[in-house]
């Protein structure tokens, strides 16, 4: 398996995986502000997992995080999250906001805590899945994420 940067023509792909899994994808399209992470199997590129970041300036919007049913239980879902982490992270984003109907106790266990929606930043309240797409009993997560580089030279 291989964690990659989505192409625009996989964009599909990542939509029909996402309705599978139950999430939105009324905002997914190749001119959204999106950039997705994907798991491929080597033998096929068949896309496994998803993830979307949404980067605006210090923070950012971690979301549509989707395994396929058959490919579940292999850890591609933590895989899929600490890449999209480090790809935040090299962006100069310095803290990560969510929302989830069904995972918090996932994001819970990869280092997420449960936030009011009072805190989150206004760039990232504005979003589609902040202002419309999720409904209002999805758990808000956030998770400050640490610029490893500079603390290496401090």
């Amino acid at each position: 398996m291989e964690i990659r940067s989505a192409r625009t023509d996989e964009i599909d792909a990542i939509r029909e995986l996402l309705a599978q899994c139950g999430l939105p994808v009324e905002d997914v399209s190749g001119s959204a502000p999106i950039q997705f992470l994907v798991a491929v199997v080597d033998s096929d590129s068949t896309i496994v997992g998803c993830v979307g970041l949404e980067a605006y300036g210090t923070v950012g919007l971690l979301r549509s995080l989707a395994v396929a049913a058959d490919a579940r239980q292999r850890r591609i879902g933590v895989a899929l999250v600490a890449e999209a982490e480090s790809v935040a992270r090299r962006a100069g984003i310095e803290g990560l906001y969510l929302l989830t109907t069904t995972a918090s106790r996932f994001f819970q266990a990869n280092g997420y805590e449960v936030a009011g929606r009072e805190v989150v930043p206004r760039a990232v309240k504005q979003t589609t899945q902040f202002s419309t797409l999720c409904p209002a009993t999805a758990v808000c997560m956030k998770k400050p994420i640490a610029n490893t580089s500079a603390l290496r030279h401090a």
